[in-house]
C-alpha cells in the first residue's frame, strides 16, 4: 500500500510540475525572446492625414525631395512647392546607449503638421529589443534611470512598433510638445531605460 501511495503521489507531483512549468516557460519566452529577435518597421512620413502631391510625383519621390531639401542651405528652401512645405520640425535629437547592454541609435524628431497636430518621427532607428518596450516623451532632458522617466508631465505614446526602422507616433493634442526634453525607449515590465534621445529645439 505504501508503495502504491508513493507512486500516486509522485505522479501527482510530476503532473503539478508540468502544469506550473507551461505558463512559466511561456512567460520566460515572452520576456527573453525579444532579446534575440529583431522587428523591423518601415513607415513613410505622413505630412498630414491626406497630403496633396505635386503633379507627376509619387509619395516616395516627394519624401526623398523633402529629405534632400532639408539637408541643403536655407536659401534654397524657397524653391520647394507649397504643397511640400507641409511639416516643420519642433525639436530633434539623437538616440544614445543607456548602458553597455541596452544600445540605441538613430534620430528622433517632433514635427508640427499643417493641421496643428504633432507627430514623433524615428528615423534610421535601432535599439536593443526587449519585452514590452514603450516610447515615452519625458520633460527631463537627461535620463539615467526609471525615476527620471516618469516625472510629472511624461507622455506614453504606446508600444514600440519595431526595434529597427522608420516609424511615426502621433502625439496627443493636449501634450504641449514644447515642454519635452527627451524621447525614451523604456521597458515597462523591468522598468529599464533602453535608449534616450535628448531633444533640442
Amino acid at each position: 500500500m505504501r508503495w502504491l501511495f508513493a507512486t500516486r503521489l509522485r505522479r501527482i507531483l510530476i503532473a503539478a510540475a508540468v502544469v506550473l512549468a507551461i505558463p512559466a516557460l511561456a512567460i520566460a519566452w515572452w520576456l527573453g525572446s525579444p532579446l534575440f529577435i529583431n522587428r523591423t518597421v518601415e513607415e513613410e512620413f505622413v505630412f498630414a492625414g491626406e497630403r496633396r502631391l505635386p503633379s507627376k510625383m509619387s509619395a516616395s519621390e516627394v519624401d526623398k525631395l523633402m529629405a534632400d531639401a532639408a539637408a541643403t542651405a536655407v536659401s534654397q528652401m524657397e524653391l520647394m512647392p507649397d504643397e511640400m512645405a507641409a511639416a516643420s520640425a519642433v525639436s530633434t535629437g539623437q538616440f544614445r546607449d543607456a548602458d553597455s547592454f541596452h544600445k540605441g541609435s538613430g534620430k528622433a524628431t517632433i514635427y508640427r503638421l499643417p493641421d496643428g497636430s504633432h507627430v514623433l518621427r524615428l528615423e534610421d532607428f535601432r535599439v536593443t529589443n526587449g519585452p514590452d518596450l514603450h516610447v515615452i516623451l519625458s520633460p527631463s532632458p537627461d535620463i539615467s534611470d526609471r525615476e527620471d522617466v516618469k516625472v510629472a508631465g511624461y507622455v506614453d505614446l504606446g508600444s514600440l512598433k519595431g526595434n529597427i526602422g522608420n516609424q511615426n507616433y502621433p502625439i496627443p493634442e493636449d501634450a504641449g510638445t514644447g515642454r519635452f526634453g527627451s524621447v525614451v525607449i523604456y521597458c515597462k515590465p523591468f522598468h529599464v531605460v533602453f535608449s534616450v534621445a535628448p531633444l533640442q529645439k
